[in-house]
């Protein structure tokens, strides 16, 4: 099977331009194929504000009524077409997607009895020969965090939702190598000394939630990490966004996750 490297880009990265110029560079030099899956939501927040509307999340999620799914859509798309232009110019073949592009990937609105998430997405589906055909024309994907209902509607999706449910899909084809970067230097165990867990196993997961090392966002982060896991990815990445170029190496420095030693 030949190898095939998602990489989730979130967090501060993606506010700061030298830092998201680092990580390109290096990105572009992982060999073999690549995909890289990029959110954008402290932007949208931040361009919510400016128009006078209060971001409102929920454990992490965000509300997405009609106002916010107009501006998230703008902010992603724009933010998407400038990591095209940058990945260009590191002669990397760069297109950028949306799950509404080629039908890539599908979703349901979500129905919740209790809140309205609004125009939020919960994925049904991943067009994997659409995925497979751009990558065998040599073409490194790079998606947004916006999927669509087949039905004329965009919804908000999260992105490392996105990076999970391609590595499942693409993992029938692929040896997948699955890695969320953001800010931090992989999961800690002591947010202020910045310690890092380097393994996590499935059968311990629970323990760690239970006794609050592992909470609030980094949970839904992580169960999106075991759930490509047990659908045949071997293992999954979490570091700093400057360790990407480490992943493969005796030097990586982040955390591993996997269903067993």
């Amino acid at each position: 099977m030949e190898k095939l490297t998602i990489v989730k880009i979130g967090g501060k990265v993606i506010n700061e331009e030298q830092a998201l110029d680092a990580f390109l560079k290096k990105f572009a030099n992982i060999e073999g194929r690549k995909m890289l899956v990029h959110g954008g939501g402290n932007i949208a927040s931040e361009w919510q504000r400016k128009l006078g509307i209060e971001p409102k999340m929920i454990e992490g999620r965000r509300l997405t009524d009609k106002d916010t799914i107009d501006i998230v859509s703008m902010i992603f798309s724009g933010l998407n077409k400038k990591i095209v232009a940058k990945l260009q110019g590191l002669d990397i073949q760069a297109l950028g997607l949306s799950g509404a592009d080629l039908n890539l990937i599908k979703s349901y609105k979500r129905m919740n009895l209790v809140i309205d998430y609004g125009y939020v997405g919960d994925i049904e589906s991943v067009n994997d020969q659409a995925f497979n055909s751009l990558m065998n024309l040599g073409i490194t994907p790079v998606i947004c965090a916006l999927t669509h209902d087949n039905s004329g509607q965009l919804l908000n999706t999260n992105a490392d939702t996105i990076a999970s449910a391609l590595a499942k899909s693409l993992s029938e084809t692929h040896k997948v190598n699955l890695v969320y970067c953001f800010e931090q230097p992989g999961v800690l165990s002591d947010f202020e000394k910045k310690t890092v867990i380097p393994l996590i196993l499935k059968k311990d997961y629970e323990g760690l939630k239970k006794n609050g090392t592992i909470n609030d966002g980094m949970i839904p982060k992580i169960d999106n990490a075991f759930s490509a896991i047990d659908a045949g990815v071997s293992q999954v990445k979490i570091c700093h966004f400057d360790s990407i170029d480490t992943i493969e190496s005796d030097d990586y420095a982040g955390t591993v996750l996997c269903q067993k030693r």
